[in-house]
């Protein structure tokens, strides 16, 4: 992998530590600024590969700006986004992007910078989960059956992959909901079963008999 250049724009250190965790693990040369001190930097040295940003406060705004600084340069950008936002998260069009939640932990972070770092070289062994004819790319965020890509949504993907990720473990409802939703959801734990009846449907009858539902408590993968 070839040594790339990452710019940290934040206003706070609540992600300060995490980032610094996961950068100090790649072939990266890394630097921290201020929102405020973004764009006289970028504008001086555009070198930069990727920038990581921490949007806060008018979300659309922020991504509506960063795009603009961005649109004319190959750099990417990966957005840290509180998880009460994701309604309303919108990506660049003109940037090659990719977000990740305030609460993720440090490899679910690891593994978004480096697809948009390495694209192509992102994935190893451990970033893979393979359960007879599917596929879960964790570094991509792809799920293939028998080679044919599945059309998940976010949540959808998360749920999955969170699963297939603890075999043989039953998850009763609201602890998937603090998995993988990250907050309380106030639409009441019942959403789990939405979610759960889409991703069989597309998982198709033999996949689908991998996810089991455990009678009075939640869900479980079964390998």
């Amino acid at each position: 992998m070839q040594r790339k250049n990452v710019l940290f724009v934040a206003d706070s250190l609540d992600n300060a530590h995490k980032v610094k965790q996961v950068l100090s693990t790649l072939d990266v040369e890394a630097m921290a600024v201020s929102s405020t001190r973004f764009e006289a930097l970028f504008s001086r040295k555009s070198n930069f590969d990727l920038v990581i940003y921490e949007v806060k406060g008018d979300f659309s705004r922020e991504i509506s700006q960063l795009e603009a600084r961005l649109a004319n340069s190959p750099v990417s950008a990966l957005l840290v986004v509180d998880p009460k936002a994701f309604s309303s998260l919108h990506f660049p069009s003109r940037v090659k992007s990719d977000f990740v939640s305030t609460e993720a932990c440090a490899e679910e972070c690891t593994a978004r910078v480096k697809r948009l770092l390495w694209p192509g070289e992102e994935a190893d062994t451990a970033e893979v989960i393979t359960v007879e004819s599917m596929v879960i790319n964790l570094a991509t965020y792809q799920v293939t059956v028998g080679g044919t890509p599945l059309d998940l949504t976010y949540l959808e993907y998360a749920l999955l992959s969170f699963l297939a990720s603890h075999p043989n473990r039953t998850f009763t409802r609201d602890a998937l909901l603090q998995r993988v939703w990250g907050f309380d959801y106030y639409g009441g734990s019942r959403t789990v079963d939405v979610h759960v009846r889409r991703i069989r449907a597309k998982l198709g009858p033999e996949m689908a008999q991998h996810l089991e539902t455990v009678r009075g408590i939640g869900y479980l993968w079964s390998s």
